[in-house]
């Protein structure tokens, strides 16, 4: 399984609010050749760190593809441009953001890949969704699984299911 987390804080020029924005990005992305299999729901989520910019919209999918993880990587970045996100500052806002989470458990240090990705068992925006699409996911290195990363999170991430 291949797990990509989306999110989003600005709108887009060319598809609105960040629902619509990930709703597209999914789409542009099967276009290219991945396969959404699952979407969790779409969550809000303060910005991780505490910044004074908008809420995340955040979500996981689970999808396949004949791409590798670097040709892979190369495309959601793509994507992003493609969307107008152009990366300047880290954490800063954006009307794209595209992550490779998880490449069927595969474990590299990266460049130009680091899976997993490296900070995903640190934030209840990515965890929360990814145990909607993968309930019984296990960290690749660790073998944690997904409740117990939960359950271990650092406190004070805001994060609510939206419907």
């Amino acid at each position: 399984m291949i797990l990509l987390g989306l999110g989003a804080n600005l709108p887009s020029a060319t598809h609105g609010p960040p629902p619509a924005t990930l709703a597209a990005a999914i789409n542009a992305l099967a276009a290219a050749g991945v396969v959404v299999e699952r979407r969790s729901p779409w969550y809000r989520s303060a910005p991780v760190p505490a910044a004074d910019q908008p809420w995340f919209v955040n979500g996981v999918v689970a999808d396949t593809t004949q791409l590798p993880p670097a040709e892979l990587l190369a495309l959601l970045h793509r994507t992003e441009q493609s969307f107008g996100r152009h990366r300047r500052h880290r954490n800063e806002p954006r009307v794209l953001d595209l992550d490779l989470l998880d490449y069927e458990g595969r474990v590299e240090g990266g460049p130009p890949v680091a899976l997993p990705h490296p900070r995903l068992q640190e934030r209840a925006f990515v965890l929360l969704p990814l145990r909607d699409v993968a309930p019984d996911w296990r960290h690749p290195v660790s073998g944690i699984a997904i409740d117990a990363l939960i359950a271990a999170l650092p406190p004070g991430q805001q994060i609510e299911r939206m419907d």
